[in-house]
Formats: C-alpha cells, sequence, structure tokens
C-alpha cells in the first residue's frame, strides 16, 4: 500500500510526464520521482523522447548531481523500469546501482522486449509495490494509451470526434454549421488535440472548411504540443493555411483508412483525432479502424442537412454498428444552450 508521500509522488511523476514540451509518438511518456527514507524528495526526472535518458535515469542523473544520498531511497515510477539495452541501458539495473530499496510502479510495461524490470528489481532484494490506488492507475494507463493500443494491434489508436443536432445532423440545409456547439465544446476540441499525435480530415473538409487543425487557446494562440496536420483523399484539395508553430501537413493520397493509417504508423503516431465530415467518419467505421468516439451533442434540431455519419451500408437493424457508452457530461456555454459530451466505444462483442 502507499504512503501518503508516495501518492502524492507518484502525482507529480505523472505530472511531469505529460509535460507538453515532451513528443508524443513511438516512444512512451514516462516519469520518476525519489524520495529518501523520511519522504523527502530527492530529484525528478522524466524521459523526454527517443533518444533521451529515461526517466529513472534522469532522476538518478539529478539526485548525483544535487549529492544526494540513493541508498534506501524509493523510485516512484509511472512505468515499469526497463529491463533491456536499447540506445540507453536498463533502468531496472540503474536503480539497483544506485542502492534504491523500494520501488513504486504504477503500471507494467506491456512491450515484450522492455519488461522484466519487476522480476529483476524483486530478485535483487528491491522492495516493489503495484498496489496503486484507482485514480492513479487511471491516469497511468491514459497517459500512454496511445502507445499501448500500437503495440497490441500495430496501428495507432483512433478517436473519431463529431458534433450533431439532436436529429442527427451535422450542418444545415443550406450547409451551414458554425457553430453547432458551443464555445465550451469547441475549446475542448482544441485541448483534445493536444493529445494526439496526428489530425486527419478529407479532402471534402480542406475543401469546404479550409481548417488550420491546430491546438489553439480561447485567446487564439497555439498550445505548446501541435499535432500532424494530415489530409486524406485522392481529389484536390488547397492546401492548409501556413501557420507559424503549425505541425507539419502530411498529404495521404489514399481513400483507404487501413492504408492512412500505416503510413502513419511508420511516422511515429500512435494516436489519431479524426475529424473529417461524414463520408471519412463513415470509412474509417465500415473499416472498422475507429476505437472511440466523441460526440459533442446540441440540444437544437435541423430536421434536414447533412447528416454527421454517411452511408456504413447498414440494411437491417440486425446489422446496427452498436457502441458502448464510456462517459457522460454537459459542457455549458454561458448563454447558450448546454451541449453534452458522449465518449463511446464500439461494441466488440
Amino acid at each position: 500500500m502507499l504512503q501518503d508521500v508516495e501518492h502524492r509522488a507518484l502525482a507529480r511523476a505523472l505530472e511531469i510526464a505529460a509535460d507538453p514540451a515532451v513528443p508524443l509518438g513511438p516512444n512512451p511518456r514516462v516519469g520518476c520521482v525519489l524520495l529518501d527514507p523520511h519522504g523527502t524528495v530527492l530529484a525528478e526526472g522524466h524521459h523526454r523522447g527517443a533518444g533521451t535518458a529515461h526517466a529513472e535515469a534522469d532522476a538518478l542523473t539529478a539526485a548525483r548531481a544535487a549529492s544526494a544520498p540513493l541508498a534506501g531511497a524509493t523510485a516512484v515510477v509511472t512505468l515499469e523500469p526497463c529491463a533491456h539495452t536499447g540506445r540507453t541501458g536498463p533502468c531496472a539495473d540503474a536503480l539497483i546501482e544506485a542502492g534504491v530499496g523500494r520501488v513504486v510502479i504504477a503500471r507494467t510495461d506491456p512491450n515484450p522486449v522492455a519488461a522484466g524490470g519487476i522480476a529483476r528489481l524483486r530478485a535483487a532484494g528491491l522492495d516493489v509495490e503495484l498496489a496503486i490506488p484507482e485514480d492513479l492507475a487511471a491516469a497511468a494507463a491514459a497517459l500512454n494509451r496511445g502507445w499501448e493500443h500500437g503495440l497490441a494491434h500495430e496501428r495507432p489508436l483512433v478517436t473519431a470526434k463529431i458534433a450533431l443536432s439532436l436529429d442527427g445532423r451535422a450542418a444545415a440545409a443550406d450547409g451551414t454549421s458554425q457553430w453547432l456547439t458551443g464555445a465550451a465544446a469547441r475549446e475542448e476540441v482544441h485541448l483534445l488535440r493536444t493529445t494526439c499525435d496526428a489530425v486527419l480530415v478529407g479532402t471534402g473538409t480542406a475543401r469546404a472548411d479550409h481548417p488550420t487543425l491546430t491546438a489553439r487557446r480561447p485567446d487564439g494562440t497555439l498550445h505548446p504540443r501541435q499535432p500532424l496536420r494530415a489530409v486524406m483523399g485522392t481529389s484536390e484539395a488547397p492546401p492548409l493555411p501556413a501557420i507559424d508553430g503549425a505541425g507539419e501537413v502530411l498529404p495521404l493520397r489514399t481513400r483507404d483508412p487501413s492504408v492512412a493509417l500505416a503510413t502513419l504508423f511508420t511516422r511515429g503516431v500512435r494516436h489519431v483525432l479524426l475529424e473529417g465530415g461524414p463520408t471519412l467518419a463513415a470509412a474509417f467505421l465500415r473499416a472498422g479502424c475507429v476505437d472511440e468516439l466523441i460526440v459533442h451533442l446540441a440540444p437544437t434540431l435541423l430536421g434536414g442537412g447533412r447528416p454527421a455519419v454517411a452511408d456504413l451500408g447498414i440494411t437491417t437493424l440486425a446489422d446496427r454498428l452498436d457502441l458502448d457508452l464510456v462517459d457522460i457530461a454537459p459542457m455549458p456555454t454561458p448563454s447558450c444552450p448546454t451541449d453534452l459530451r458522449l465518449t463511446l466505444r464500439p461494441r466488440t462483442a
């Protein structure tokens, strides 16, 4: 069981692991906090991307630079210390050699190449704690969910975001859609973009909306972390606006979701935010390539206009695509109707 000081240290390790200056992509985000036997923080560290020191090594280096005593220390880490030699040495061995006596681990490593640190630590006589409070365990799982999905499925995690009216429309009969939902929903979209490696739209959306696909604050300034801006399709579309600080633009000259995702995966993308129109949403749903659906539901009726999702090829009720409701939350905007956010996942069984 975690002591109070270890609980606080793990919360801090999760915070520094999620540093917006750290790139997303094919490497996990990891944080580490070192405590002396009395619970005083000795040092902290985090992984900053491929080729940089792992979180444990970063924290140990900081502790040694401060001449902090490491014998009997506790290492609080967000992910199981690795047991393999890659660009850096095994973190489990580094902790053992430093004289660390206890290691608190929020999440085991699902990567078979790197796993084994827990066994190595215990074999060396270290006390290893894996019983983590539910809130911190959930935060540790969410921190690297795209990376973990990539390990399991060899393609990026796909989150599709759609905004629609109560009668399932994404735009009115004349094509207008700005703004169907309120400011709170729009702000959440920009925050969501900061958590994804890439934002993906189709050439139709690129032509119709001229989107920037940037992650912006309410005042219009850019967030520190910007996603890759991908445009998928074989028809012509104007280039996305050139904006200082925006993510790279990547054309994907295909209409096949699997091909597009394979290309993104080879570029290190592990989490894709799908923001295209009804045609792109339907293509990914038909292909079984949507892992999560975020719906911003406006309490309004349009009666006609463009549907939020195009034809899925479903002709009978028995073939319907069922989804499990994961979460529902109100999204209030002052002086506007309150939208709802629904988080859903396609039912797998």
